[in-house]
């Protein structure tokens, strides 16, 4: 609605006699509880909104009021009837939502209705139980339609005949129902551009003929085949989606199409032209069986040699993961030198292969991570491989090494994701070609670099020279700090986020102090007994502290550098002291500063495990005790037990003073004054 109002959005919303409201002329009478439309509203109102009431019928009188209404809502209603006379006095009416009502009562009627809007362009009928049969006689007679979606609706079969006259058709929404057969359906639809069956239940989709369509989503379904028809016409063909089904092999597509997107996610696609035994299946051929009512059609197709009928030159998005493929045809990227994504993750590939013969320069993502690589081979010549690659996935898989020189030529990667692989970095210069390593030395336009749960044990040398970082993940590596720490020198002036989860990290291990330029720093699932000191002077944005043993931050973390600069602190899972917790009660009230995980955080006390912001009063009463000055402690408890001793000896004296008096008498000879 935004984009209508314009300047109008400055002025607040208007109350309404209806309890509706007003901004300039769009009424919003959304969940309202009414029962019937206002007949005290704005006469006017454009557009209207009366999603989430409890409207049943509408009335032939319910818009006489608004004859200057063009866009109408009615979603989420009890609507069971419209009216034969309800539009009679909108025939200006464009725009008309009728989702998630009970339509299918009275549908013959609604659909009486519906015929008296001659400029009536969007039509929404998704949710209201609707067969086949139903949602034909309510668009029979709406030729005006650009676009109608009846999805989530119980169709289960398309014939020419449900969808007749929307001859100006553009976009068709049918997902989420139960279709399982498509009988030439679409044929009289000859404006036709985005089509949508998502998430029902299409077994194939067999003889593709639809030449103006730009855009179909048939992802979801059950689909074990698609076969274009074979004809050299110029399909309109932009995007096709085929992900989530059960593809058994790569879509047979038309010759001639402007395809740039294809999906084929998640499905049981794989070629056979070469099986992991070694066998192969180059000259075998498929027969399908085409039953067309009484004329039978035979189509004999190659496994693979199809894709050559295919003119792929303008596709840049291909997702072909989740699926089985052990490995690509001969020449299966030579069709595709627009190329730019490229999307073979979680797969089967166990070697992948490129040379400058392979015409993908126009490549900035691939995503091979997740398979079973042990070979990324590469044919290094004169020429350039990848020269626009911006963005290399290679996460989980079985490589221990990268050849030699692949980054010589990929003038433009910014980001490598080595994660989950035996790898380790080659320490000096020269050493690349005798060493099992990944050289990244002076590959000055990468910027973000992923090596966790590598292996990574103490990084001799200096591997990250000549590079530009920005992004370093080492986590899940035990041992990625033992040894020399000196190859952090190359990134003090560029390194913006750094994660250590989980590398054993102990407290006085690394010198943070130099990373002046550090934002952003994981230390979670370590050993930190204390809190690193040499973070004290980073002006850090997130520290993550999780899962350590620290019992406490210092006490002025608030006050110092990092505390002022930070905004995201995560401190959760640590054995906090209850009794010392003054820099809890500091953080709390630190500017701008956001504790994501902050009821998480507990603090142990004896057995006990609490809550920092909520300690009992005994608990606080032997807090006190415990952190007291011990002077004074000593102080107190000494000083009852000198009075005690004085006293003691006062009443001894005074009980034995006259004996010890003549005792002195009788030794000094001295007479008595008695």
């Amino acid at each position: 609605l935004a984009v209508g109002w314009g300047s109008g959005m400055d002025a607040a919303w208007a109350p309404s006699p209806g309890g509706c409201e007003l901004v300039q002329s769009i009424m919003d009478c959304t969940g309202r509880w009414l029962s019937s439309i206002p007949g005290n509203l704005r006469g006017d109102t454009e557009e209207l909104f009366l999603d989430d009431n409890t409207i049943q019928v509408l009335g032939n009188a319910s818009l006489l009021l608004y004859p200057q209404l063009w866009h109408l809502s009615l979603a989420r209603n009890r609507l069971e009837l419209i009216e034969p006379g309800a539009f009679l006095s909108s025939q200006g009416l464009e725009v008309l939502s009728l989702t998630d009502n009970l339509l299918f009562t009275n549908y013959s009627l609604t659909a009486a209705a519906l015929s008296a809007l001659p400029a009536l362009r969007t039509l929404d009928l998704a949710g209201n139980q609707l067969r086949e049969d139903m949602v034909s006689v309510l668009v029979s007679n709406l030729s005006s339609l650009e676009s109608l979606s009846v999805a989530r609706n119980i169709i289960m079969r398309l014939d020419s005949s449900t969808f007749t006259n929307l001859t100006q058709l553009l976009e068709l929404n049918l997902e989420k129902n139960y279709i399982f057969e498509i009988d030439n359906a679409f044929e009289g639809l000859q404006s036709l551009q985005r089509l949508n069956i998502a998430y029902n239940y299409l077994p194939c989709l067999v003889g593709f003929g639809l030449t103006q369509l730009r855009v179909l989503n048939a992802s979801s379904n059950v689909i074990e085949w698609f076969l274009t028809l074979e004809s050299d016409d110029l399909f309109e063909l932009e995007v096709l989606d085929l992900s989530h089904n059960r593809l058994l092999f790569f879509p047979v597509l038309p010759r001639q199409s402007k395809l740039h997107s294809l999906l084929l996610q998640d499905n049981r696609m794989s070629f056979y032209q070469r099986l992991p035994n070694g066998t192969s299946l180059a000259n075998i051929t498929m027969q399908f069986l085409i039953i067309d009512g009484n004329s039978t059609n035979i189509t004999t197709v190659r496994l693979w040699d199809e894709l050559c009928h295919s003119n792929l030159s303008s596709l840049r998005l291909l997702d072909m993961s989740q699926n089985q493929v052990w490995g690509l045809p001969d020449d299966f990227l030579a069709q595709m030198p627009s190329l730019t994504h490229l999307k073979l993750n979680q797969n089967c590939l166990e070697a992948f292969h490129l040379s400058e013969e392979d015409p993908l320069a126009m490549l900035t993502e691939l995503d091979l991570s997740q398979n079973q690589l042990m070979e990324l081979g590469v044919k290094v010549g004169t020429g350039d491989i990848l020269p626009s690659l911006q963005l290399f996935n290679l996460s989980t898989n079985r490589l221990q090494a990268l050849p030699p020189g692949i980054f010589t030529h990929t003038r433009k990667i910014t980001t490598l994701d080595l994660s989950r692989n035996r790898v380790d970095l080659c320490p000096q210069p020269g050493e690349a070609e005798s060493l099992t390593c990944v050289d990244i030395r002076g590959v000055e336009t990468l910027t973000h670099l992923s090596l966790a749960g590598c292996g990574l044990q103490g990084m001799g040398g200096r591997p990250f020279q000549g590079t530009s970082l920005m992004h370093l993940d080492l986590s899940d590596n035990r041992q990625v700090l033992s040894g020399d720490l000196g190859w952090l020198q190359d990134l003090v002036l560029t390194l913006q986020v750094l994660s250590l989860r989980n590398t054993s990290l102990s407290s006085t291990a690394v010198d943070f102090s130099a990373l002046n330029s550090l934002v952003r720093l994981d230390l979670s699932g370590n050993s930190l007994v204390a809190f690193p000191t040499s973070l004290g002077t980073l002006r850090l944005r997130s520290l993550d502290l999780r899962d350590n043993c620290l019992p406490a931050l210092p006490p002025d973390v608030a006050q110092v550098p990092l505390g002022r600069s930070l905004r995201e602190l995560y401190l959760s899972r640590n054995p906090y002291n209850c009794c010392t917790l003054g820099w809890w009660d500091a953080l709390q009230q630190a500017e701008g500063l956001r504790v994501p995980d902050g009821r998480e955080v507990t603090c142990s006390h004896g057995s006990r495990v609490l809550r920092p912001g909520a300690l009992p009063e005994p608990v606080l009463q032997s807090c006190r005790w415990q952190t007291a000055d011990l002077a004074l402690l000593y102080l107190v408890l000494a000083l009852p037990t000198c009075l005690t001793l004085l006293v003691a000896f006062v009443v001894v004296f005074l009980m034995l003073k006259e004996k010890l008096l003549k005792m002195v008498k009788t030794r000094c000879g001295v007479s008595s004054p008695y």
